[in-house]
């Protein structure tokens, strides 16, 4: 159970977070809303938009708002599996002179950007793999445990297919969430503009007013509160029955597996405390379930072939479950 104080005082943490966060993002309040899901459900997102609406600039201002280390990888069709994880070097320098040295690579850290993930092959994809299930990385034949929190932000292109590579769908599986950034109203990009282009110079990012409110501690009791929010068996038999109907659905292939199930109410926990509530509705499975689903499953070739869009196949899936009233 969540003691009264302790409810009021995440939520008073989580608000001061997301006014941080929307001083550089403008509009966007369902990215940033999703993007703290996953802060507080301890999971990683898939970032999923067309270049200059703000998706580095989304993890640049979450990491400011928060003192934790925060560590940028572009990946390019290059990039080695070494260039993320890290390797081993020969020391030439002090007492370990000849002997090897691990050099740990960008993944240990708190928040990890990989941006433009789909643009390295496989191999370097795999490489996260461990990292993001496991919480931790081998090098050498060395287990080696990542900082808590940690959380991977991984961004691409959905329209850009040349020199990409599709994510397997064992990556795909362990992002909690797949956000989808689309294009401002006219009023949010004109307010974007007059932020970005007074008084600065290139392309410097608007992150001037974003200050640090919370640190690792205080993330970690967020996550922590998070695990306590009640779930009912009747909220989670319907997450449920909405991952089990992706398996048999119109239009769809192949559906979710479990782990979208597991998801899906960890994202209802998150949101809940988001909401100073210590109990989660149907109403959150709802919510958070486009967001869980969308890269869980695979359309059918007959639904590509005629256009249909993925997000309207999944929402009428949603709406076909009859949510439990409590």
């Amino acid at each position: 159970m969540i003691k009264p104080e302790e409810l009021k005082l995440a939520t008073q943490w989580l608000h001061a977070l997301r006014t941080e966060v929307g001083k550089a993002m403008i509009g966007q309040t369902q990215a940033v809303e999703q993007m703290l899901v996953a802060l507080v459900a301890s999971g990683h997102v898939l970032v999923e938009g067309v270049p200059g609406l703000g998706k580095t600039l989304l993890a640049r201002a979450l990491s400011q708002a928060l003192q934790l280390k925060y560590a940028r990888v572009q990946f390019t069709p290059d990039l080695m599996p070494a260039d993320v994880v890290g390797h081993s070097v020969l020391d030439d320098t002090g007492p370990g002179l000849g002997r090897l040295r691990v050099r740990q690579g960008p993944v240990f850290t708190n928040l990890l950007l990989a941006d433009e993930i789909n643009r390295a092959p496989a191999k370097t994809q795999s490489a996260l793999l461990e990292v993001m299930q496991e919480y931790q990385a081998t090098l050498e034949g060395e287990t080696l445990a990542l900082p808590r929190p940690f959380i991977v932000m991984a961004t691409q292109n959905p329209v850009d297919t040349e020199g990409t590579y599709p994510l397997p769908e064992a990556q795909l599986d362990r992002f909690l969430l797949q956000i989808r950034i689309g294009y401002p109203t006219h009023e949010e990009e004109a307010a974007v503009v007059q932020l970005v282009t007074a008084g600065r110079a290139g392309h410097q990012l608007p992150l001037d007013a974003v200050q640090a409110v919370l640190d690792d501690v205080q993330v970690l009791e967020l996550q922590r509160l998070a695990g306590l929010v009640h779930a009912d068996e009747r909220v989670i038999d319907y997450a449920v029955r909405v991952v089990r109907t992706t398996r048999h659905w119109p239009g769809i292939e192949f559906g979710a597996g479990p782990r979208a199930s597991v998801a899906l109410v960890r994202a209802a926990r998150a949101v809940a405390l988001i909401n100073g509530r210590d109990f989660i509705t149907p109403d959150d499975i709802a919510r958070q379930a486009l967001a869980v689903l969308r890269h869980r499953v695979t359309m059918a070739p007959d639904a590509q072939i005629e256009g249909r869009d993925l997000d309207e196949i999944l929402q009428a899936a949603l709406d076909s479950v009859e949510a439990p009233r409590l």
